[in-house]
């Protein structure tokens, strides 16, 4: 049982409280009882404004529903049906022109373009992993991975065939990115001395073992050392080439993590405090040793002028708050309802990075004074309105300027993409981030028209006219209202850890679309897909970019009219969402992993978040309720795919089988976010999830 305790009416989990008001409150100097009573006059403000805007988006649901069920058996009419959304204020007048007014911000943001990472707060090595990966080894990302086209490396220790084919590909980098003057090659230098570039406005400085260099904003460090096992056999004693790559992470408080108690939040704000403070440290166990993972220091450097320089050796970190829908028992109100968890990290997430803004951390985060909160699953400019209310409000119960609190507004609901225009302005003086994400906003634009009738398989929606538009308007509108230089514009996650090669082939194209960062799934494909920035200038791209397009294909629904599937092709979709649904909710619900990279129905691991399930699940709720499949077809192939996903965990000693334990919490839950997922808010897998959880955790 949680040990609450009283603070100014609320009542708080006591070991949150005492973390708060010890680690947070009391290095700030800030008064407790003060900050109590403002705390909760805040959520008496905010907390039924909170409620509020969740009755409008399924006020807005029903009415949609009741529409399409009205009109079931018409051809579809787009003007009747942008017409009815603007009557019900679904659609909401454009703002006009304007532009953003965003100040203080951090140039890893505003004015460089480079990857992004996204991790899991609760996870501390993957957290330490992630800030740290500010900067990789190009050459070790090419020699692990299959982005390099040689062989695979030999077992039994380094292979200098491979690593032959690794330099190789350094110098073609070397050369395309710096070349050098005269026409030579780095594939000629005879070594440190005799690298002379083309443009000399490229080389930065001297490190205490390489050359600095700069290009479309990134730096690269080349590392002469002839006494490493790799400089000793290259001509020019390089032994390295290392990258400057995921120039911000988000630390996640949300769709990568299950966090569903004050246990669990604890573990995440204190996470966070490690990040802001700069001493968060993990131990693990390889090699039969025993090691230890800190923040990464300072790159330091010399210029050519003689002065002393430092670069920083760590990601610009934001940290993504939970949406407006979900509460948390770590805190309860006034009459005993529990605390809309947005509004608690909000506040809690903000009070810990003031440590930042007043320099009592070992490194610093941002060097503008700001502090950047993602915030996501926003339906619409009321609830981004909400948001810009919610933080002033926190700056002026910490006693922060305003716009101090930076936001992300992720794009990844209907009627925020319908209205983005609108949604920025409503946070037009704190924005720094808007992105794109498929699944997620698929989840939504299956539920929002699930009464339509039945949609497209997953893959078909790839291609259909409603994606195309997102993905374009969300950059186009950007640019419109003065994103570029001020703010991110990004694109969704590489979700295959494991196909770089195809990354590499691929990602690009985010670029060439307009978005100074993307989502990425690890530190090495972070690395890697710096490259991309170095063959791309973003920011030049996005001048070329035409003028948003209109709503209408945006609004088109995708319906899968005239499609007359066969039984294999419904049985491969089925087992497909059963098989993703099922392998990620088993090491939720029983395990407490948010993310992992979880096998797909093809053994090919990808990085999944809560995302995935939405999609899956919705999709499911979908084909049921209009017939394509029935119920014992899905029993039929959960079962089968239980089985598939046993097979593919066996090697976890944690591991709980779903085989054999149909009444169990993970399969129990499974089925209810597909045979009650038509009634979900928002097609949301979180109110299921963090019920199984609960009922897990108490035994």
């Amino acid at each position: 049982m949680t040990d609450m305790i009283p603070r100014a009416g609320i009542a708080i989990d006591a070991r949150l409280a005492s973390f708060l008001e010890t680690e947070v409150l009391g290095p700030l100097g800030r008064d407790v009882s003060t900050f109590w009573q403002g705390f909760a006059a805040l959520l008496a403000a905010f907390a039924p404004r909170n409620r509020a805007l969740l009755e409008k988006r399924e006020s807005l649901q029903a009415q949609i529903d009741a529409w399409h069920v009205a009109n079931t058996g018409k051809p579809h009419d787009a003007a009747a049906y942008k017409a009815f959304l603007t009557q019900i204020g679904y659609l909401v007048p454009e703002p006009g022109d304007f532009q953003i007014g965003t100040q203080n911000v951090d140039p890893e943001i505003a004015t460089m373009a480079g990857p992004q990472l996204v991790v899991p707060i609760l996870n501390a090595r993957f957290l330490l992993n992630a800030a740290n990966a500010r900067w990789g080894s190009l050459y070790d990302a090419f020699y692990g991975t299959d982005a390099l086209d040689a062989p695979p490396a030999r077992p039994g220790g380094y292979d200098e065939a491979r690593g032959a084919a690794v330099i190789a590909r350094g110098r073609q980098f070397l050369d395309a990115t710096f070349p050098l003057a005269g026409g030579a090659s780095w594939v000629d230098l005879p070594g440190r001395e005799g690298v002379t570039l083309a443009n000399p406005d490229q080389h930065v400085g001297e490190t205490e073992k390489g050359i600095l260099l700069k290009n479309n904003g990134l730096h690269v460090e080349v590392i002469f050392d002839s006494h490493t096992p790799v400089g000793a056999t290259d001509k020019a004693g390089i032994a390295d080439i290392i990258v400057e790559a995921a120039l911000t992470t988000i630390a996640d408080c949300e769709d990568s993590v299950a966090a569903v108690d004050a246990e669990d939040k604890l573990l995440a704000y204190t996470n966070w405090l490690g990040i802001i403070r700069g001493d968060l440290s993990e131990s693990f166990a390889k090699g039969g040793k025993t090691l230890t993972r800190t923040l990464a220091g300072d790159k330091r450097y010399t210029a050519p002028d003689g002065t002393q320089h430092s670069l920083p050796g760590r990601s610009l970190m934001f940290v993504r708050n939970v949406g407006h829908l979900m509460t948390n028992p770590a805190i309860r109100l006034p009459d005993g309802s529990e605390v809309p968890e947005g509004i608690m990290d909000a506040v809690f997430t903000s009070a810990i990075s003031m440590l930042d803004v007043e320099g009592h951390g070992r490194f610093g985060n941002s060097r503008c004074g700001s502090i950047y909160i993602v915030k996501p699953k926003m339906h619409g400019p009321e609830e981004c309105a909400f948001t810009n209310d919610l933080f002033d409000a926190v700056e002026d119960l910490l006693g922060l300027p305003r716009h101090t609190i930076k936001v992300g507004v992720m794009d990844e609901e209907r009627r925020t993409s319908a209205n983005l225009a609108a949604c920025i302005h409503a946070v037009k003086d704190r924005i720094v981030f808007i992105n794109t994400g498929f699944l997620d906003r698929t989840g939504d634009e299956i539920h929002t028209s699930m009464r339509a009738g039945p949609m497209l398989r997953k893959g078909a929606m790839k291609g259909s006219d409603w994606l195309k538009a997102y993905e374009a308007r969300n950059v186009a509108i950007g640019l419109k209202h003065g994103l570029s230089g001020k703010a991110q514009i990004g694109k969704g996650m590489w979700a295959a850890p494991d196909l770089m090669g195809q990354m590499m082939v691929e990602k690009i194209a985010h670029l060439r679309a307009g978005a100074n960062t993307a989502w990425v799934p690890s530190p090495t494909a972070a690395t890697l897909h710096a490259l991309h920035y170095h063959a791309e200038d973003v920011f030049a791209v996005q001048k070329t970019l035409p003028e948003p397009m209109g709503l209408d294909a945006l609004l088109s629904i995708p319906l899968a009219d005239g499609v007359n599937w066969s039984e294999a092709e419904i049985t491969e979709e089925l087992d497909n969402n059963c098989q993703g649904l099922l392998g990620y909710v088993v090491r939720w619900v029983d395990q407490g992993v948010g993310c992992s990279k979880v096998p797909d129905i093809n053994d090919v691991g990808l990085m999944e978040d809560r995302a995935t399930l939405r999609i899956s699940s919705q999709h499911i709720a979908n084909w049921l309720l209009h017939g394509v499949v029935t119920e014992a077809q899905v029993m039929d192939s959960l079962t089968r795919m239980a089985a598939k996903v046993d097979a593919q965990n066996a090697g976890d000693p944690l591991y709980e089988p779903l085989t054999g334990n149909a009444d169990g919490a993970a399969f129990s839950a499974a089925k209810e976010l597909i045979f009650k997922g038509v009634e979900q808010p928002s097609g949301y897998t979180e109110p299921l999830l963090h019920a199984w959880r609960l009922r897990k955790k108490a035994g």
